[in-house]
């Protein structure tokens, strides 16, 4: 941005310092400790997103009070332990979006007026504390990174809605951009191809079936217009295209429902114990609706799952990493925000 001054009036510092551009990558939440407490209180917030949960009504609010919060925690508490990064007191979903938003500021350092910075959804830290935060650095536009491939209200657009409620309390709000979903960006599609040949190459066996699992929602959320399977569909069309398998080798299928709804099918429990039953010994899993792994890749894939594959009959399975901070994974974030940040830097 130019400054014109009067001649003789010497610049301030205000004036002369340049503006800065604040890049704040979002990702889902994580509790804050893997305990009871800690479980519960996230879930409150998770759950009482009416984004997450549409009927946020009198019926839900005493089931989530009066049963959810009473029983769930405590078991979703054991599955963080499970998985938990007891060296930094955090879960691996905080420790890998730490790393990616350091990561991407190494390699956008270039541009010195550039400062990256990453949130929570749901936990900490909170949205408001790094919006806070780089607002108070002098960044006066910002972009957004919601960390989903795929859109859906449930995700990227209630990131959004809390940047809004954010800005809407604050008297000079900074410009505001979010980057769009990628879900068949061919940037990501190399990734995600380039990467699972990679780990393919380190097991010891050949999966004869690769099972690409997304995260589900109700069938209802689609019903009334959320372009999330549409999408998710696309990847693995694109993915199927890139590494030359057809759906029989490639298949889709969708993880953690919740509640007594029909959820998006087919279901990757039952997909999985029904390849075991059907004599399918060697598969692999890999989760190309995450861009970091988390609770429900590293426990419900690379643990439930594979029990439930085994019991049904399986003898090798795989789950392959997602992108997380990885050079394939970081080029990913790094060509997205470069991208929709011209004509800012």
């Amino acid at each position: 941005m130019s400054v014109v001054v009067p001649i003789g009036k010497a610049l301030t510092a205000a004036e002369t310092r340049p503006e800065r551009v604040g890049v704040l990558l979002v990702n889902l939440g994580t509790p804050d400790s893997a305990d009871t407490r800690g479980v519960r209180v996230y879930l409150k917030e998770f759950l009482s997103d009416p984004r997450v949960i549409e009927n946020q009504g009198l019926l839900w609010k005493l089931t989530l009070n009066g049963i959810i919060l009473r029983t769930r925690p405590s078991r979703k508490a054991r599955d963080y332990r499970k998985i938990w990064n007891t060296e930094k007191n955090e879960s691996p979903l905080k420790t890998i979006t730490r790393a990616q938003s350091e990561k991407l500021g190494g390699a956008i350092a270039g541009h010195d007026h550039v400062v990256v910075d990453w949130a929570m959804r749901y936990g900490n830290p909170s949205i408001k504390s790094r919006i806070d935060a780089l607002t108070a650095q002098g960044c006066s536009r910002l972009l957004v990174v919601p960390l989903y491939p795929q859109y859906s209200a449930a995700t990227s657009a209630t990131v959004c809605d809390e940047v809004f409620r954010v800005l809407g309390a604050m008297r000079a709000q900074p410009t505001l951009r979010v980057t769009p979903p990628y879900y068949d960006d061919p940037g990501y599609i190399e990734a995600l191809a380039v990467s699972i040949d990679a780990h393919l190459e380190t097991l010891t066996f050949r999966p004869e079936i690769i099972v690409a699992s997304f995260h589900g929602m109700p069938q209802k959320y689609i019903d009334q217009g959320d372009p999330y399977s549409a999408q998710c569909m696309a990847t693995t069309a694109a993915l199927r295209a890139r590494m030359g398998l057809d759906a029989s080798k490639l298949m889709l299928t969708f993880q953690s429902r919740f509640g007594f709804d029909q959820w998006l099918q087919p279901y990757t429990d039952k997909t999985i114990e029904q390849l075991g039953r059907d004599g399918v010994r060697r598969i692999a899993v890999i989760t190309p609706g995450f861009s970091a792994d988390c609770l429900e890749t590293l426990e419900e894939i690379a643990q439930e799952n594979a029990e439930i594959f085994a019991h049904a009959g399986g003898e090798q399975f795989a789950a392959i990493p997602c992108l997380n901070d990885s050079d394939c994974g970081m080029d990913v974030i790094r060509r997205l925000v470069l991208r929709e940040l011209q004509g800012w830097i």
